[in-house]
């Protein structure tokens, strides 16, 4: 389904909003790991829908002798949003996951709005101060926060699993200019195949942003294949910051 321009930008700021309440930052190594296989996803976990768009489904499953996060597309959106309060305190600014998916999306490109879909995508959110953003982008999130009913964090990384762009390419969201995408998987090379990450999460914000990374207030996950009526299947494994 194809969202008008205003709620497909909102989307992206209503996940963000779900994160907010998490103060805390990520520690622990190997989250989904510590649960089973099979079992329903634990009741601080919180599910990523939009308005508007028919959700993803979520499963822990096992993979390799451990557990992992499961995520199915099928012309559908959405996020897992980890408890990030729940796991202590953050001792770097370094995340660490590995990834797989099952396919490309070939009619995604992540410049477009009307095919702004990716087989897998990791979202980091940081706490910009809201009176230093621009008079339009403040009255969005103002609008954001009332519909959602939460404070709506000011600024996001989006690492992706792309079809096309190279590995490194790095854009603004074609919804939000608050929302910057880094490319870090591309093309059917390495499809079913899991990948590990290690990306230091300041230096990619100030590379964007212009300026040091405020305060981390949370992390999603998941894919969306909504806007090209595809589907995908990522999963996610050892998720969490460096110790």
């Amino acid at each position: 389904m194809h969202l008008p321009k205003s709620f497909a930008a909102l989307r992206v700021l209503c996940l963000c909003g779900l994160l907010a309440s998490f103060s805390a930052a990520l520690q622990a190594q190997d989250i989904f790991a510590k649960l089973s296989p099979g079992q329903a996803m634990p009741k601080d976990f919180h599910v990523v829908a939009y308005p508007n768009v028919k959700p993803n489904q979520f499963a822990l499953v096992q993979d390799e002798g451990k557990t992992v996060l499961k995520v199915d597309a099928n012309h559908s959106a959405g996020s897992m949003a980890v408890p990030i309060a729940l796991l202590g305190g953050q001792t770097s600014n370094v995340l660490q996951w590995r990834w797989k998916v099952d396919r490309m999306l070939d009619k995604a490109d992540m410049d477009e709005k009307t095919a702004d879909d990716h087989s897998a995508r990791l979202y980091v959110f940081f706490d910009v101060p809201l009176e230093t953003l621009p008079f339009a982008d403040r009255t969005k999130i103002r609008l954001a926060s009332s519909i959602a009913g939460v404070d709506m964090p000011t600024a996001a990384l989006c690492y992706v699993w792309d079809n096309k762009h190279p590995v490194g390419y790095s854009a603004w969201s074609p919804f939000t200019p608050r929302l910057r995408k880094i490319v870090l998987q591309s093309g059917p090379d390495t499809v079913g195949q899991w990948r590990r990450e290690t990306r230091d999460v300041a230096a990619d914000f100030k590379r964007a942003f212009g300026f040091d990374a405020p305060a981390i207030t949370g992390i999603s996950m998941g894919n969306d294949t909504d806007n090209t009526d595809d589907r995908a299947t990522a999963w996610f494994g050892d998720v969490g910051f460096k110790k």
